[in-house]
């Protein structure tokens, strides 16, 4: 598995790989409403990359996208974070390695925080959080969403470790 920027020209084989190898129940979680079919306008958004305010790392295996992670800018120095791995690869270290480039490319472009929100039944990736993003703050937006906030270049303090312990 080898994990490196996507760049637009080539996002769209990535995007449309990725997506036709989520079932239906991760597309849910991914998008956080029943999606069967990529839209044109979401496959736009989707690819739309200028490698910076809009950027994008993908897993690849054997020359074949496996999975997707994007940042959008939402202000000068934060930015939304979401990704996709497909089904046969989850839970296989792939989403691990994505974060885990996305904090990379979040620090070489300057961002001080990346969030992202999560379905509240998405333990999975609940749990991909907890252990990719230590000291990251979990807030419940609502009853089905959870907020969460990584600070980057983060000094946990021992309060917050312990709020994380107990969350």
């Amino acid at each position: 598995m080898r994990v490196r920027e996507l760049h637009a020209a080539e996002a769209g084989h990535a995007v449309d790989t990725v997506f036709d190898g989520l079932s239906p129940r991760s597309r849910y979680l991914r998008f956080h409403a029943p999606v069967p079919r990529l839209t044109a306008s979401m496959r736009r958004r989707l690819t739309d990359l200028d490698g910076y305010r809009k950027a994008a790392v993908v897993a690849e295996c054997r020359g074949t996208p496996i999975g997707i992670a994007r940042l959008i800018a939402t202000g000068d120095d934060t930015a939304e974070i979401a990704l996709a791995v497909v089904d046969p690869w989850q839970r296989k270290g792939v989403g691990t390695e994505l974060i885990a480039a996305l904090v990379r490319l979040g620090t070489d472009l300057r961002y001080a925080e990346l969030h992202g929100d999560v379905l509240g039944e998405n333990e999975a990736m609940l749990g991909l959080v907890a252990r990719a993003f230590l000291g990251a703050r979990l807030t419940r937006e609502d009853d089905d969403v959870i907020r969460v906030s990584y600070p980057l270049n983060y000094q946990l303090t021992h309060e917050e470790l312990v709020a994380d312990l107990r969350w």
